[in-house]
């Protein structure tokens, strides 16, 4: 008996050194740093980061609790809630991140965003990683390509490993050299070739035919879509641990 309670005490100390040793929100571990990692997001303002086309960041977006938060109702003005983007722009990279957003969102990850008037919003260059519930999202959650994890539009993902809404997700893009891959929650959804003939022709069959600009950059910024107006009003979409490493 003796010998029993000593391991749980044993145990219990371990297991409450090993919370204590949990790597800190939107922190960077000495390892991260000599691999290269970069925190896009430092948990406290939106430094490094703008609304598209614009100088700052629109009302809709804060930080809260170490968050990128968005707070919004349908009839906010869209300038309010406009999709944030990196003041960098990366070519070939690795980005982590993780989400957790409230029923019915509708959001996504953009990457080789092209910032120019030239262009209203970032989907028209941006490649995106569809953000979206498991079943409420209408029409999204119920189409192929438009599920959580998929390509816009383009390829989706065989099984959609997408948690529930309220907890957290864990996206990871890999664009290397034109070689694209995803992962969501640790698991490869997409594994594909941009810029290559089957992606042209991908494109051909999608509403991106009449988009000029889409998946032409090489280089471009990230973005966090601000969201169509669906669902109830409130805090829709959190993102945090936003890092990137560049690749060679």
């Amino acid at each position: 008996m003796a010998c029993r309670k000593l391991w749980i005490v044993v145990a219990g100390c371990m297991l409450i050194s090993g919370l204590a040793q949990a790597q800190a929100s939107n922190t960077l571990t000495p390892q991260e740093k000599q691999d290269g990692w970069q925190l896009l997001f430092n948990g406290h303002d939106f430094t490094g980061w703008h609304s598209y086309l614009q100088k700052g960041v629109g009302s809709d977006w804060s930080v809260v609790d170490g968050m990128i938060q968005l707070k919004k109702t349908n009839q906010d003005p869209s300038a309010d809630y406009a999709d944030i983007v990196t003041d960098g722009e990366y070519a070939n990279f690795d980005l982590k991140l993780e989400w957790k957003a409230r029923p019915c969102i509708d959001s996504g990850v953009m990457f080789y965003v092209h910032e120019s008037p030239e262009y209203q919003n970032t989907y028209d260059t941006g490649i995106e990683m569809q953000i979206a519930d498991l079943a409420c999202t209408v029409p999204d959650s119920r189409i192929l390509k438009e599920r959580s994890g998929d390509i816009f539009d383009m390829i989706s993902d065989p099984v959609e490993w997408v948690n529930l809404a309220g907890e957290w997700n864990q996206f990871e893009i890999i664009a290397d050299h034109g070689h694209l891959q995803l992962f969501q929650n640790g698991h490869k959804v997409i594994d594909t070739q941009l810029w290559d003939a089957n992606w042209n022709q991908l494109i051909a069959g999608t509403k991106f035919a009449h988009f000029p600009g889409y998946s032409k950059y090489r280089i471009g910024h990230i973005s966090l879509q601000g969201t169509e107006p669906k669902g109830d009003p409130g805090v829709k979409l959190s993102f945090r641990n936003i890092k990137i490493k560049k690749l060679d």
